[in-house]
């Protein structure tokens, strides 16, 4: 999941929230939302091998 910070960055976060906070991981903030997706096809590559 993916939003635009007021900065004009782009955080991904995941995609379940946590169960102890009830929020969602941070999972890095980047320039271009480009960027973001490449992580993100990068980390959903990662839990599945």
């Amino acid at each position: 999941m993916i939003r635009k910070l007021k900065s004009g960055q782009y955080r991904l976060y995941s995609r379940k929230k946590d169960d102890k906070t009830g929020k969602r991981r941070n999972l890095g903030t980047f320039d271009t939302r480009e960027a973001a997706q490449k992580h993100e096809r990068e980390v959903q590559y990662f839990k599945r091998h």
